[in-house]
């Protein structure tokens, strides 16, 4: 067992490089639709280019970092079976079933990118990158707290970040309706 930590290690960095890849591919795909709608001499530069970085973003960081953070996760609860019996990690496992849900969908845009065209809007996938948040915010406070977690304040306060995100997008977007900038860098 002195290994544990050590595998607990590799998965607590598998799942930092797997979230910062479902991070990332999003605002990828924020950037890919938005030039969609530039003039085509633009457009004909850029989707190329983000169609590029998606795909190596996807296919060399993110898939790889889900699959290893899951093998390090499934070698944990074999080497400790008494977290499955532990009511903050029966939550955790929910949590994480919905992150999978969220890096099909991703997939599924990711496959759309590549075919050159992405169905889900600009505000759409804006606010969809919150969605991976919300999912992070749950498994950390579940892991940390554990046992100590309320589970009633644990969902208030999920609501209650949410809710805030959510009004930030909104806010971010009327700003940059309220500013006129079309230039996604910014």
């Amino acid at each position: 067992m002195d290994y544990y930590l050590y595998i607990k290690a590799l998965h607590i960095i598998f799942i930092t490089t797997w979230f910062a890849g479902l991070f990332y591919i999003v605002r990828l795909f924020i950037y890919f639709k938005e030039s969609e709608e530039k003039p085509k001499n633009v457009s004909d530069i850029l989707i190329p280019q983000y169609k590029l970085m998606i795909k190596r973003l996807w296919l060399i960081i993110t898939w790889p970092s889900a699959i290893l953070a899951t093998i390090f996760a499934i070698w944990m609860l074999i080497l400790m079976p008494s977290y499955l019996q532990m009511g903050w990690m029966k939550l955790k496992l929910i949590f994480v079933v919905f992150l999978f849900i969220y890096h099909f969908i991703c997939h599924k845009m990711y496959k759309q990118t590549q075919e050159g065209k992405l169905k889900m809007s600009s505000i759409g996938l804006r606010i969809w990158n919150e969605v991976a948040t919300i999912i992070l915010f749950a498994c950390v406070f579940l892991v940390v707290l554990k046992d100590s977690f309320s589970w009633v304040y644990g969902v208030v306060g999920i609501l209650v970040i949410s809710i805030l995100l959510m009004l930030g997008v909104k806010w971010y977007k009327s700003l940059r309706k309220k500013n006129n900038w079309e230039d996604t860098s910014k």
